[in-house]
């Protein structure tokens, strides 16, 4: 069995990290709870950032394959910026309103506590997870960052080779040719 190195598997983690930052931003960031059961209101993360996690996500798997195909030392350092510009938006931004009673931005819900929603959870493991793998890539080497494109080209290269010994290809048959050879 093949050992996992961690050159295989943090742009991977960085590819999970930025799916779960832009999933994130599609999610109820908070809950709105009054005295009874049901909540008042909810709160979307779009309505927090304004599709900024969305933007940092992409910016993020964009730099990550650049990152990764060419062993670019400064593609891999943006995706650790990335993850780390994410961290501080939830920081600043979404933390900060956890427990607070009344209204946040344009969500007005007097006597409604804020409470966590599935997004807020993700949008934190989303940045956690890109900012520390994003990281961790950046302190990788030119030729270890290459190395899981390598890999996967040589897996597909393998791949082709056993379906075209398990499915080889019928031989085409000569041509039979024209007997009407007529000169005119």
């Amino acid at each position: 069995m093949r050992r996992l190195r961690a050159e295989h598997l943090l742009p991977l983690a960085c590819a999970g990290g930025a799916a779960l930052l832009a999933a994130s931003e599609f999610m109820n960031t908070f809950k709105f709870n009054a005295a009874g059961p049901t909540p008042v209101d909810v709160q979307t993360a779009a309505d927090q950032h304004h599709y900024a996690l969305v933007v940092l996500a992409a910016f993020a798997l964009i730099a990550l394959v650049i990152a990764v195909v060419t062993g670019s030392k400064p593609a891999a350092t943006a995706v650790a910026i990335c993850g780390a510009v994410a961290l501080l938006l939830f920081l600043l931004i979404d933390l900060p309103d956890v427990g607070k009673v009344g209204s946040i931005n344009e969500v007005a819900a007097p006597e409604a506590k804020a409470t966590p929603a599935a997004g807020f959870w993700l949008e934190l493991a989303g940045a956690l997870v890109l900012a520390i793998c994003g990281g961790a890539l950046a302190t990788l080497s030119s030729d270890q960052l290459r190395a899981f494109a390598r890999s996967t080209a040589e897996r597909r290269e393998k791949l082709r080779l056993r379906q075209e010994k398990a499915h080889p290809k019928p031989k085409p048959r000569p041509r039979k040719a024209s007997g009407s050879g007529k000169a005119s």
